[in-house]
């Protein structure tokens, strides 16, 4: 019994969904055909195809149609319905195959056996050095068939050459003929009882002319240069979605977690929201958790593009597809398999795959316009010469012939597609998730950007910017007393104050008689001395004295947006620490590479006082900010911006959501979760000289375009002249036909390589 592939599929009793991979489409025309010839299935509700990620989604009523008769009508429109390499033991029936969505992954005796090999994938596809691509053409049908159609032309020519009889040659020539033209045939017929008009009916018409007109030799060579200009281009463009889906498939199969005090090894979609996945050093976390026990750096790289490992600790948060690098890790699960941030980008970047950008809707509908009309000038060319010039009617038949070939718009229809998976699958690599085609196009039209300050421009975070003394301790004594009361404090200010003493090195002393005093402060002992760290209030309702300079200094600081943590003994002040939100490292660079790439409007949005929002624009490197700003003044804000020109937005999607969604392109830094649902584009890893690549990708992507857009039409204008006036013949037509869709898919794919921001 035949097994076709399984997939990802949501059902009611009566209706079921399923979403197919299929190989053989060249263009979006072959996506169009499948989607045509499933819905005129009885029994199908809805069908849609995606020419660029290669795949069917198709709901049905179970009681009227099959699997199998789905997968029949697909392969009899001359496409191949990819079979799975695992298949669930339970599944004994038909089923079709979706490889992103379930991660077909190899058994592995170790999860850490998988690293190599994805990497081996991706580094292959990379270099462009397959060693496997020769199997291709030997195990592949496609493959096969134009090797076969060669080896026919070849003896066929050969026979020509030693001037055997007519008949030999043309015995070669009709293998090659049938074995290449019989699927061409076959998809090109069904074509026409869907009323339907692609390269494979046109082709069909073609060759059965020639053959007609005694051509033997111009139809085998037709079909044996159609036949090999769409493999390779189903190769090429294919390496491009294998390669994209070789980063996400990471995912180890199986999960060792820990059940009493034993360890299992378990399939990873049956691991629940809080077990505890034992990782250790090599190993790939099979799911996003929090880590309970243990610490370790892990390379983050396939899933936010960062190439320095992080290091990770209690309570810090791990990605499904990461790699523990040194220590033993126990990470309590939050997601289950099909929910992780991972499954999330695959999801993500598949859809975004599929989008029509606008250029593609253009070309789509051009397209539509153009295969009738230059069917109706063939038609015309073959019968007016004839009939009202008394012209050679073999001499415009062939002519009309050869505009059939021409019709075909696929290197048009193909232009756009290639280019935005590249792209995506580019962006995606280097931590940055488009959303789709439109927002891909949109970014490098920006004329103007606006920052969200908190939580986008700044980490969000209390940072120590200065350390003042006031009394009879320096400014060293004030930072490590204050940091060892606070060490074990969860008070973001707390933390900050003991991660300023760790970077400094300096050893804490262990507090006695510790006291949390709520909304002031807190007090302990460090040895016989008792000291107090809070704010104001704490001193003032301890009797503490604040001299003028005092008063003067904490005046100060606060005026400049910071906020002041008072340090002193129950006699005295003996020094205040300023703590404000600290900008990310990374900021000032970003900025400064948007303004070198020509974006130079940059705004910033803050809901802090105008002093506070003032000082951070000055140290980033921004004249125009807005401060003092609700939400609903954000959204204000950005909508009078879009009045001249095109907007974009930068925020982490909290508070920010009203003014990303009115831009006209969203960017989302910080929390993934969030930022997937929020916004147009997501820099993962929150690094925000990715805004400059994906603006850089966008503008290249769209000159990319052009040029394919351009070149085909330029291609397609001369040959359709020079066909007209009988200067080219039916294998220059097709070889001026694959040629162009293979240059344009080659330039297209030139983005998938786009890895720094041209200066």
């Amino acid at each position: 019994m035949q097994t076709l592939p399984q997939t990802a599929m949501t059902q009611t009793p009566e209706l079921k969904t399923e979403i197919l991979q299929v190989s053989g489409m060249d263009c979006g025309s072959c996506a169009k055909t499948i989607e045509v010839g499933l819905q005129q299935l009885s029994g199908v509700t809805e069908a849609s195809v995606s020419f660029a990620t290669g795949k069917v989604r198709v709901s049905y009523n179970q009681e009227h149609l099959s699997q199998k008769t789905i997968c029949d009508r697909i392969q009899a429109l001359g496409y191949t319905v990819e079979q799975s390499s695992q298949v669930e033991s339970e599944q004994k029936t038909h089923t079709c195959n979706h490889d992103h969505d379930h991660h077909n992954h190899h058994s592995l005796d170790h999860d850490h056996q998988l690293v190599p090999v994805a990497e081996a994938k991706i580094a292959a596809m990379d270099s462009g050095t397959n060693s496997t691509n020769w199997k291709f053409w030997l195990t592949n049908r496609r493959g096969q068939s134009v090797i076969l159609t060669g080896i026919g032309l070849g003896l066929g020519l050969l026979a020509q050459y030693l001037g055997l009889p007519i008949w030999i040659a043309r015995a070669f020539y009709s293998i090659g003929i049938v074995i290449a033209g019989y699927p061409i045939a076959k998809a090109g017929l069904f074509e026409l009882r869907l009323r339907r008009a692609d390269m494979n009916l046109l082709m069909t018409i073609s060759v059965i002319g020639a053959v007609i007109l005694g051509d033997w030799l111009e139809a085998a060579l037709v079909l044996f240069l159609f036949s090999f200009g769409t493999t390779l281009q189903i190769f090429t463009f294919g390496r491009t979605r294998h390669a994209i889906s070789a980063l996400m498939d990471l995912t180890p199969p199986t999960a060792t977690i820990r059940r009493g005090n034993q360890e299992v090894t378990v399939p990873v979609e049956s691991v629940q929201v809080g077990e505890i996945l034992t990782i250790r050093p090599g190993g790939r976390v099979a799911l996003d958790g929090v880590v309970v026990s243990g610490a370790s750096t892990i390379d983050q790289s396939a899933i936010t593009g960062e190439s320095i490992p992080e290091y990770k600790q209690k309570g810090d948060t791990v990605f499904a597809g990461t790699v523990n690098q040194s220590g033993f890790l126990e990470i309590k699960v939050t997601h289950r398999a099909n929910d992780t941030t991972v499954a999330k980008i695959i999801h993500l970047v598949e859809q975004a795959q599929g989008s029509r950008a606008p250029s593609q809707q253009w070309v789509d509908r051009f397209a539509e316009r153009y295969t009738p009309i230059v069917i109706l000038i063939a038609i015309a060319i073959a019968v007016i010469p004839p009939l009202a010039f008394a012209q050679p009617g073999d001499v415009w038949f062939y002519r009309a012939l050869v505009m059939l070939v021409i019709a075909c718009p696929c290197a048009l229809v193909i232009s756009t597609p290639v280019s935005i998976v590249s792209a995506i699958g580019a962006a995606t690599r280097q931590g940055v998730l488009f959303k789709g085609g439109n927002a891909l196009e949109t970014a490098g039209r920006l004329t103007t950007l606006a920052f969200d300050k908190t939580g986008t421009i700044t980490q969000g975070l209390p940072v120590v910017q200065q350390i003042y003394n006031l009394g009879a301790a320096n400014a060293d004594m004030v930072l490590q007393i204050a940091a060892s009361l606070e060490q074990q404090s969860e008070h973001p200010l707390a933390k900050a104050i003991v991660t300023k003493a760790d970077e400094l090195g300096m050893e804490l002393a262990i507090p006695i008689k510790f006291t949390a005093l709520p909304g002031k402060g807190i007090q302990a002992n460090l040895g016989k001395i008792l000291y107090l760290v809070g704010n104001r209030r704490l001193f003032s309702e301890q009797d503490i004295p604040l001299s003028g300079e005092a008063e003067s200094l904490l005046t100060k600081i606060e005026q400049q947006g910071q906020i002041p943590v008072l340090v002193g003994t129950r006699q005295e002040l003996l020094g205040a620490i300023a703590l404000s939100d600290g900008i990310r490292l990374e900021a000032t660079e970003a900025l400064r590479q948007l303004k070198r790439m020509g974006l130079n409007r940059l705004v910033m949005l803050s809901g802090d006082r105008t002093p506070v929002a003032q000082q951070i624009a000055q140290q980033v490197g921004i004249t125009e900010y807005r401060a003092e700003l609700l939400p609903q003044d954000k959204l204000q804000e950005i909508q009078q911006l879009r009045q001249t020109g095109v907007v974009g937005m930068v925020g982490d999607g909290i508070n920010d959501a009203p003014a990303l969604a009115a831009a006209d392109i969203s960017f989302a830094v910080g929390g993934i979760d969030i930022a997937l649902e929020t916004a147009d584009v997501v820099i993962v890893g929150s690094d925000l000289r990715r805004l400059a690549y994906a603006v850089d990708l966008s503008r290249r992507t769209v000159s990319v375009i052009q040029q394919n857009v351009i070149f085909s039409l330029v291609t397609k204008a001369l040959f359709l002249l020079l066909g007209t006036f009988g200067f080219v013949g039916l294998a220059v037509a097709v070889l001026a036909d694959t040629g162009t869709s293979l240059l344009v898919t080659a330039n297209g794919m030139r983005l998938f390589t786009t890895k720094t921001v041209k200066d």
